[in-house]
């Protein structure tokens, strides 16, 4: 099959799908071909020759159409997001996201995977991740599995496209009619929860084990803020892996009386044996997921009850596919999913499609974000602190692709920090 450049589609084809959604034709030619009927509409039907009566949301092929991947881009921004474009004969486009982190390297990996799926059918998605993931004999790692979330994300984007849905409704559909978000408190969107740090003023660093005096300004501001709230209000503390074993179960018990609705990272989760035991001392919820990628290494967090809460990230733990598995396995020990998001609108559109098919989601980290420097079309707007299901196929997202490529730069170095008292690296 000839392809033209980008992401035009090739000859046959175009003159295929344009077939399909013209004129009175189009029932004809999908019930000979086996099946688009129900993409079909009656506007479509009755005034075929206006271009703006061709639904975005029909599909892009017939059932028995083929199409092949013929190019990936990558694009990494000057605040170190990493996207990825796979781009098919068919016309149809598809978006991820990468790890923020070493995005140089990330980029540059997701153009090596071309070597491999140019050319291929692009909606076999579960083949290509084990492909993919299987493929090189070292497996798995942050930056490997990043550039495996960022493809099969926009494989999936590409899958939901061509079949002119999106993607929770070829996992089964919806199992909820919205999804609660967190992020700024506003009474306007009607968002109540939120995420705050032990750290506070100018303090940088939090020593291995802290005096009475830190435990108690942490213990002032948080209640102060739960005062000011009041009960109606969630409010998680995120340690984010940067507090010690000794401090963090110092914080944990000072903190229990102001009820927080759950402690993120409490400790590194590079020893989970640490985490866990933590998580027996206290009643409050403990959450980790960030820094942890695919299915097993999820599976000690869940066997020895390190956490009660999964907060795994779609860019880097393993994409779409992978984050249902994650969620199914959660559920065998009915533990909720919390995903992970601090990039960009691929990566909330993707966690937002994981959202809406599983039976076992808590809530959207930035859930409230709305990227409209990135999108073309702004997103369904939050309610009584939900945002509605995203409807249009694929993720649900369209980027704005000229406004991303001004954003295209030099990524963030590293930001290293130290502690200010003796110039020690420490965590942050």
């Amino acid at each position: 099959m000839k392809t033209n450049s980008g992401d035009e589609p090739s000859g046959n084809l175009k003159t295929r799908r344009d077939f399909f959604r013209t004129t009175g034709q189009v029932v004809a030619a999908s019930a000979l071909a086996g099946g688009a009927i129900p993409f079909v509409h009656q506007d479509q039907i009755n005034d075929a020759s206006d271009s703006s009566a061709i639904r975005t949301d029909a599909a892009m092929i017939g059932p028995k159409d083929n199409i092949k991947v013929t190019k990936i881009e990558t694009f990494v921004l000057k605040n170190s997001w990493v996207f990825v474009k796979i781009s098919t004969d068919a016309g149809i486009a598809g978006w991820g996201e990468m790890l923020k982190d070493d995005a140089k390297a990330c980029a540059a990996g997701a153009l090596e995977v071309g070597n491999y799926l140019i050319g291929k059918d692009p909606l076999r998605v579960a083949h290509h991740w084990q492909a993919i993931h299987r493929g090189a004999f070292y497996r798995g790692g942050p930056i490997k599995t990043a550039i495996l979330s960022g493809i099969d994300q926009a494989l999936w984007d590409i899958t939901g496209k061509a079949f002119g849905v999106p993607v929770y409704r070829l996992f089964g559909g919806p199992t909820r009619d919205r999804i609660r978000v967190y992020g700024n408190l506003d009474p306007k969107t009607g968002v109540n929860a939120i995420k705050v740090g032990p750290e506070g003023g100018q303090r940088q660093a939090i020593k291995y084990i802290e005096g009475q005096k830190f435990v108690d300004e942490v213990v002032e501001r948080f209640k102060a803020l739960r005062d000011r709230l009041g009960s109606g209000v969630d409010i998680a503390v995120d340690f984010h892996g940067a507090v010690q074993p000794p401090t963090a179960m110092l914080l944990m018990k000072a903190l229990e009386p102001f009820n927080p609705w759950f402690y993120e990272e409490v400790v590194q989760a590079l020893n989970v044996d640490v985490m866990a035991e933590l998580a027996r001392k206290t009643h409050i919820p403990v959450a980790t997921g960030e820094r942890i990628f695919t299915k097993w290494g999820f599976r000690e967090i869940l066997e020895k009850r390190a956490a009660t809460i999964l907060q795994p990230d779609v860019c880097y733990a393993g994409g779409i596919s992978e984050l249902r598995i994650i969620a199914g396995m959660a559920e065998a020990y009915y533990t909720p999913i919390a995903p992970h998001n601090p990039q960009g609108p691929c990566s909330l559109a993707a966690s937002y499609q994981v959202a809406a098919c599983i039976p076992n989601f808590l809530i959207q980290e930035r859930g409230d974000n709305e990227y409209s420097d990135l999108l073309a079309k702004p997103l369904p707007p939050i309610k009584d602190g939900h945002r509605p299901l995203l409807t249009d196929p694929g993720l649900g997202i369209t980027i704005d692709e000229e406004k991303l490529r001004a954003q295209v730069g030099e990524p963030a170095p590293y930001n290293t920090r130290y502690d200010p008292d003796d110039g020690s690296v420490v965590d942050w």
